[in-house]
């Protein structure tokens, strides 16, 4: 308790109140708070506005309330629940049988993940020619300028690998030159929140310490780099591993590839995507285990999720989805998934079996952290962004709140 009352502003178990304190606008009680990679046991959470105020334990939520002023806030009782941050993907296509390719459709998709529990997203966008890339890109800007849970565009491409392109048309794949550089940066200044190339490709590593040195988050991915080539973009600026173990050269115990390099350098992020059909459960436990505090666990998901079976499209490719898994119509490569983040929650603790603590961390912390938002999103704390998610035992999603606004 003393970590926890040291992090949130508390003595004895008990929030500290003033009389000049506003009224809050929710109130969560008497829930299983999984935060900051602990279970608080029956804790409590005041929002005020769109950032929370305080957080407590037991019964000192009545007197935070009392003699408030204001109208009386919304009050949940979660005995038995779990309240957790809001879930970060910093990976994701689309879902809802709609893509963020369209301007019109993006909305649609966010919903869809928006009620499995994802409060904050990244809007990735994959390989396409760049008139293309331009156009969706000045769509998602105007999306984020009246959406704040939009954080930004994921340019997966078209910097990448031919060989390890998976589900990327070839013919818009592209080398990082200067003046392709100049162009997306232009496009996309202020909007483009993270990329993935292969370091690989001729001038990559100069394009990683350029995008790097404009605050954007570097990912290595989509990649034929061996363990010294990743090593080295990781030193010259990378710090993210776009879906570990796929499209990538595999862990070998001679040719140990991009996923040991990332494993051994500190302050790079791997995403898994935690499907069962991605990454085998040994497999993730063992990442988990090799890189603590370091695994992000993202959807991947493609327009597919949460829709029905059937015929799709990821950029200009055909995409068929089967039994909740996505392959190209040619070729049968993997093409993103049909995952929702809840499900990867509940996949890591029932199927992998991760603690419930370290699990939440790859969906909220260690993400935000890994897109440079570790400051405001991913913990439920003072001052951090009002996003929760509240589940039943079965880890079934019952309430969504993001900054401070009901979602479900």
């Amino acid at each position: 308790m003393e970590h926890f009352a040291a992090a949130t502003g508390q003595r004895d178990g008990h929030a500290e109140t003033s009389d000049n304190r506003k009224s809050p606008s929710v109130l969560v009680h008497s829930a299983r708070m999984v935060t900051g990679g602990e279970v608080i046991e029956d804790a409590w959470i005041a929002f005020e506005g769109k950032t929370i105020d305080v957080v407590g334990t037991g019964d000192s939520w009545k007197r935070h309330l009392n003699g408030a002023p204001g109208p009386r806030p919304e009050i949940v009782h979660a005995a038995g629940q779990w309240l957790l941050p809001g879930f970060v993907d910093i990976h994701c296509h689309g879902g809802g049988g709609y893509s963020f390719e369209s301007a019109d459709h993006a909305p649609l998709a966010l919903d869809l993940h928006r009620r499995h529990g994802t409060t904050r997203s990244v809007l990735s966008l994959v390989s396409n020619p760049l008139p293309v890339l331009r156009q969706q890109i000045t769509a998602a800007g105007e999306l984020m300028a009246v959406d704040e849970l939009v954080l930004g565009v994921h340019l997966e491409g078209p910097f990448l690998d031919a060989g390890h392109k998976g589900a990327h048309d070839a013919l818009s794949l592209r080398v990082p030159d200067p003046e392709t550089n100049a162009e997306l940066m232009s496009m996309g200044a202020g909007l483009i929140r993270h990329i993935t190339l292969a370091p690989e490709l001729p001038g990559a590593m100069e394009a990683i310490g350029l995008w790097a040195a404009q605050g954007t988050t570097v990912a290595v991915g989509h990649t034929n780099a061996d363990f010294s080539v990743a090593m080295a973009a990781f030193d010259a600026g990378a710090t993210v591993l776009t879906h570990a173990f796929n499209a990538m050269n595999g862990l070998h115990h001679r040719a140990p590839g991009p996923v040991a390099a990332a494993i051994r350098t500190d302050g790079v992020t791997l995403e898994i995507v935690n499907d069962g059909v991605h990454v085998h459960p040994d497999v993730v436990r063992m990442a988990f285990a090799a890189a603590p505090g370091r695994v992000a666990l993202v959807s991947d998901a493609m327009a597919a999720a949460g829709a029905e079976d059937g015929e799709y499209h990821l950029g200009a490719l055909s995409v068929t989805v089967r039994g909740n898994r996505a392959v190209l119509t040619q070729g049968g490569a993997l093409a993103g998934s049909t995952l929702t983040l809840d499900a990867a929650l509940a996949h890591a603790v029932k199927v992998v079996g991760l603690d419930i603590a370290a699990a939440a961390m790859a969906l909220t912390e260690i993400p935000a952290k890994a897109i440079g938002y570790g400051h405001k999103l991913g913990k439920l704390s003072s001052g951090y962004a009002a996003d929760a998610v509240l589940l039943d035992a079965e880890l079934e999603v019952q309430e969504v709140w993001a900054a401070g606004s009901r979602l479900r």
